[in-house]
């Protein structure tokens, strides 16, 4: 596999639209990340609060960093066989994605990190054959 990509990612998914000669390929990667991790229980201010009652903080960021890390690695590894990429999306995930891809010796690859909002999947399309150029033929995958 060779030829350029784009990739729209947070925490939540990552989609990787693919352009090369024959034309263009979409692939969602979910990821299992759960919502970053709150205090959950009883309140101080609502009644009764014992620290036992709820798992340690830093017990749950270490959990939580560790499902990142794993999405990340399936994503770097999705990203391998590509000559170009380019990053976007909203938030920290796509900083944290390139420093993934630095980690693993493909961050020279990277050619662009974008911040961009929420985009429904023919927009992230237009967005990676916009940035690349249009020569890739349009193909529905």
């Amino acid at each position: 596999m060779s030829g350029n990509a784009g990739v729209w990612v947070d925490h939540r998914k990552a989609v990787v639209v693919e352009l090369t000669a024959g034309g263009e390929k979409t692939r969602v990667l979910a990821s299992e990340v759960e919502k970053h991790p709150e205090r959950g229980g009883d309140s101080p201010l609502k009644g009764r609060y014992e620290a036992r009652q709820v798992p340690a903080d830093d017990k749950r960021q270490r959990a939580h960093t560790g499902e990142l890390n794993a999405y990340y690695a399936a994503v770097v590894e999705a990203l391998r066989g590509y000559d170009r990429l380019m990053l976007f999306g909203p938030g920290e995930a796509k900083e944290e994605l390139h420093q993934c891809l630095l980690k693993a010796k493909l961050g020279d690859r990277v050619v662009a990190v974008q911040t961009e909002d929420k985009m429904t999947d023919p927009q992230i399309v237009a967005k990676v054959r916009a940035f690349f150029g249009a020569a890739a033929p349009r193909v529905n995958t």
